[in-house]
């Protein structure tokens, strides 16, 4: 008996497209609230001079199969026809068994015949040569659009490379920003201006200041919730923290750990993953050895360890900082700081409710923030966003924005009492070299201008103000040379 049947194969897509019945998405499957992503994917599939397949990537629980459905819903009210788009899960075991072209004849042959339809593969990394499908529709059905998502990047970057050139776009989604985060909860919202440049604070004068901060107050209150559980939208609206938590730990991290990453990468020892990723949790935000992580974690290889950190990575469940050559200034070996991906990700693995009231663990947590925030913000621009350590004194500076032939911005994370900033750091002695500087601080009324001794004025500006209105920033469009 077959494992796989086109009977069998349509009873799961009819399952997954109810639309071909209804005509409409269900309000539970395309939720109220959209994710900068899906504005930006929305952009792609509607261009048309240049024609783009859309793959989103991001890990488990941010919302990529929610933006699909609301991709679905705006093309249902835009007049296009219910059997003309096909939702297509790849996860789902009937179909992650079957051809691609078997699935694909099964819906030619019972729904829809042409082929000016819209394809939406959900993780389609679980399918056999998905990328040189992806290449196949594109070149042979120039009628078709397809929007596909993938939990693990490295495989849909080696697919855009090797045969997506030019056919398709990779869009980022990571967790909610803290304004996504203020959105999605219907929270009591500061009134910003929508072109609001952070840099730009250093030109207001102190009531102006005053006055933004005053409105920025109005979500400070939420920002312990936003690092504990607030990265993830599902989670972010759940009444009980600890389940929150605890179905972060199952969904977000066991599930890619034991399941996604072993079965994508033929890993045979979850375990030693397990436990890697267990370390770089307590060392997020700090600069890593791969020969000390092999040495703690005794009987685990330096080779494993390197590997095993690109999956993770390719996971979306860390980022790696690596370090920016400043000027000519000499930096040291290339090592990276890791941070992962969400700081409430650490906290649900973690389990340990005393960081919260922690200085130093506080501190790691915001920067992983903060890190986060930037990357995401960036990415799409900046040549790379790293750290840089070394100068005179062999200090370090926390985010460089690496631009392509301008200043970089320089960013230090302070999270603490006073936030000190002594006059041999590295942010004073490279301030010069850059389009901005950077402080982020921990107290609301640790605002405003820093005078250096040079002459130069640094930004200090308070966590949850500076995440807010970079998200800020974001939601509207802005991409310059200068945040």
């Amino acid at each position: 008996m077959a494992i796989t049947t086109k009977e069998g194969i349509l009873k799961v897509l009819t399952a997954y497209n109810p639309w071909w019945k209804t005509g409409a998405v269900s309000p539970k499957m395309a939720k109220t609230y959209k994710r900068f992503a899906f504005y930006e994917a929305m952009k792609r599939l509607s261009e048309k001079d240049i024609r783009r397949s859309v793959v989103l990537t991001g890990t488990r629980r941010v919302g990529k199969t929610t933006i699909q459905y609301q991709m679905i819903d705006a093309l249902l009210k835009s007049g296009v026809s219910p059997q003309k788009i096909v939702f297509i899960s790849m996860d789902h075991p009937m179909l992650k068994l079957s051809q691609f072209q078997e699935v694909l004849e099964c819906y030619h042959e019972n729904i829809y015949a042409e082929q000016d339809v819209y394809y939406f593969f959900d993780e389609v990394q679980y399918a056999q040569d998905w990328d040189r499908w992806l290449k196949t529709i594109y070149d042979m059905q120039p009628d078709t659009r397809v929007i596909a998502t993938g939990s693990a990047s490295p495989a849909l970057m080696k697919g855009t490379r090797e045969s997506g050139a030019g056919r398709w776009t990779v869009i980022q989604v990571p967790t909610l920003s803290f304004y996504e985060y203020c959105e999605l909860l219907e929270l009591d919202r500061p009134n910003v201006p929508e072109n609001l440049k952070i840099t730009s604070l250093l030109r207001k004068t102190q009531i102006e200041r005053t006055q933004i901060m005053m409105q920025l107050s109005k979500v400070q209150n939420h920002f312990m919730r936003y690092l504990q559980v607030g990265g993830f939208p599902e989670l972010a609206l759940a009444d009980n923290d600890l389940m929150a938590q605890q179905i972060m730990r199952e969904d977000v991290v066991d599930k890619v750990l034991k399941r996604d990453l072993p079965s994508l990468y033929n890993i045979r020892n979850a375990t030693e993953l397990e436990r890697i990723f267990l370390y770089l949790c307590n060392v997020s935000s700090e600069i890593v050895s791969i020969d000390a992580i092999a040495k703690e974690l005794n009987g685990v290889s330096r080779t494993t360890v390197e590997s095993y950190i690109q999956y993770l990575e390719s996971a979306n469940l860390i980022y790696q900082s690596w370090p920016v050559d400043m000027a000519g200034k000499k930096v040291l070996r290339a090592r990276p700081k890791i941070y992962i991906a969400d700081a409430a990700i650490r906290n649900a693995v973690l389990m340990d409710d005393a960081v919260l009231s922690d200085p130093t663990e506080m501190g790691k947590i915001v920067e992983t923030a903060v890190y986060k925030h930037i990357a995401a913000f960036y990415y799409q621009i900046a040549t790379s966003v790293g750290y840089f350590r070394g100068g005179k004194k062999n200090k370090e500076i926390d985010v460089v924005v690496d631009y392509p032939n301008v200043k970089n911005i320089l960013i230090e994370v302070k999270y603490r009492e006073g936030a000190p900033i002594a006059d041999d750091d590295a942010i004073i002695e490279l301030c010069e070299e850059s389009s901005a500087a950077i402080i982020v601080t921990k107290n609301a009324n640790d605002f405003g201008v820093h005078n250096t001794k040079c002459g130069n004025e640094l930004l200090r500006i308070p966590a949850f103000a500076f995440l807010y209105l970079l998200g800020n920033a974001e939601k509207h469009g802005y991409r310059g040379t200068e945040q």
